[in-house]
């Protein structure tokens, strides 16, 4: 919804919801949670030749915290350039995710703000209990889903921030985690920051520290080391303009040029309505030099592919007509639960 306030234009950014698949709890959470974080909307000038400034700050950010990515995951890198040589520079992107630790302000609210700033609305929360971890998205503003462009100059991303509920490992491991997020004191406030100069908000972790929480749980030994690093982007399938805008013939390009796919549940995910595919790579490794002078090869990044199909009751729309929002929307619990394996050990040692 548009409305005119002063000669200014005020976007409201309302979006389709989908249901929500969560329990009442769950819904109960997210309300908690827009209370605690206000959703604000961004103010555009009503002319056309004036600067969209909000904007412009915000889309600058995304390519900083995508440089960043890019710089460490030359898998992604090699994989962009393929697709854009393939398929030409219309590339967009579906989503952007995050990992944190849940505790002392580091979890979701920490990078959520940035984005709650401006213009984003909170959706689901998705449990994985087996990993420890929730996790929240975040629809980006309803009038930037279809823009033109390609990449962060395109329409706007999903987020998908997920936490560590560091209150359900064990208490050696706890303080671990505690120790690094007191270093980091207020450094939660700028979560955005670190991830667009590609700086950790506490200092070098000891070795010794990352190999103990390994052991427990993956997910935090990588943010240990990564921080509010994007932990992945991925590539919307179905925007492409060529025939590899079904996932199926993608993951097969994608096979035939050399790139290995995460095979935790099959190389193609698939929502039990079937409306969402999903796929990645297996996550770069890059030394990392601790600070016990140790220095070991360590999890970056990867890069996800994902195809939302035509919901049902839109299936009369001709294919030209078709706009994201007559897709499905969301993400699966069971699809994400295996996308996250992408930085596992065991998929590391098959990319080796």
């Amino acid at each position: 919804m548009i409305r005119s306030m002063e000669g200014v234009r005020v976007s409201t950014f309302l979006t389709p919801r989908a249901p929500l698949s969560g329990a009442a709890s769950n819904r109960m959470s997210v309300a908690l949670f827009n209370r605690r974080l206000p959703n604000r909307p961004i103010c555009s000038a009503s002319q056309s030749d004036e600067p969209r400034v909000a904007e412009s700050f915000f889309r600058t950010v995304l390519s900083s915290m995508e440089k960043v990515y890019l710089s460490r995951n030359p898998t992604a890198n090699a994989v962009l350039d393929l697709v854009r040589a393939h398929n030409g520079d219309h590339m967009c992107y579906d989503h952007f995710a995050f990992r944190t630790f849940g505790v002392d302000g580091h979890g979701i609210d920490s990078m959520a703000k940035f984005f709650l700033d401006f213009g984003y609305t909170t959706r689901e929360e998705l449990r994985f209990p087996a990993k420890k971890l929730k996790a929240l998205w975040f629809a980006p503003p309803a009038g930037h889903y279809g823009e033109n462009g390609s990449g962060v100059g395109g329409p706007l991303p999903r987020i998908f921030i997920s936490e560590l509920l560091v209150e359900e490992m064990s208490p050696p491991n706890q303080e671990v985690i505690r120790k690094y997020t007191n270093i980091s004191g207020s450094g939660n406030k700028h979560a955005a920051l670190a991830s667009a100069l590609g700086s950790l908000t506490w200092e070098k972790p000891l070795y010794s520290d990352y190999q103990q929480l390994s052991r427990e749980s993956e997910y935090a030994a990588w943010t240990l080391v990564n921080g509010y690093a994007l932990n992945h982007v991925t590539i919307s399938t179905h925007r492409l303009n060529s025939h590899i805008k079904d996932i199926k013939r993608f993951n097969h390009f994608i096979e035939d040029n050399g790139f290995k796919l995460n095979s935790e549940g099959g190389n193609l995910k698939v929502s039990p309505d079937g409306l969402l595919l999903q796929s990645s790579t297996i996550a770069d490794s890059t030394p990392f030099n601790f600070a016990d002078t140790v220095t070991e090869s360590v999890p970056r990044s990867y890069i996800e592919f994902a195809e939302r199909l035509v919901l049902p009751q839109y299936k009369h729309i001709a294919e030209e007509k078709i706009e994201e929002f007559h897709r499905r929307e969301g993400f699966e619990v069971g699809n994400a639960d295996k996308i996250f394996e992408s930085t596992s050990k065991e998929q590391l040692t098959r990319k080796a």
